[in-house]
């Protein structure tokens, strides 16, 4: 329990930094390296499963190479919001948590139509899960 305890103190902290703007990567690693949380992130993507794959589009762009790719540009993918391609958001940890938080309030105008992902420990399980998964050329094929 001590260390549930101590986990969600991280989340509280790593989201009272994030808001600062300042990075919380050494925690969001920290999260990743715990088995019960890297094990999580693949069944938390089985909700964008349904518009989004690692690989390929869909009614959403692939997640392949996400990190460090602008908002908006995933090769072969067309179908994005004029609010999306003009955010000038690069992904990253500290912006995919602030946009899963709520797609819709963080980018008005987004063509993506999702609630969000509210629990900060199922943000952070899923954004260290698809920092392996999509680095492309090693977990995926960028497709082109």
């Amino acid at each position: 329990m001590r260390g549930v305890r101590q986990r969600v103190l991280r989340i509280v902290s790593a989201l009272r930094l994030s808001a600062l703007g300042l990075s919380v990567l050494s925690l969001n690693a920290q999260a990743a390296t715990d088995s019960n949380v890297a094990q999580s992130g693949p069944h938390i993507y089985e909700r964008c499963a349904g518009c989004h794959s690692i690989e390929g589009n869909r009614t959403g762009p692939a997640h392949c190479g996400l990190f460090g790719r602008r908002a908006g540009t995933a090769p072969g993918y067309d179908e994005y919001s004029q609010a999306m391609r003009d955010s000038n958001i690069v992904w990253d940890e500290r912006t995919l948590d602030w946009f899963l938080t709520d797609p819709m309030r963080a980018i008005p105008g987004t063509a993506m139509g999702y609630a969000g992902i509210k629990d900060a420990q199922e943000r952070l399980a899923l954004i260290a899960w698809l920092r392996t998964a999509t680095r492309a050329g090693q977990a995926c094929r960028l497709n082109r």
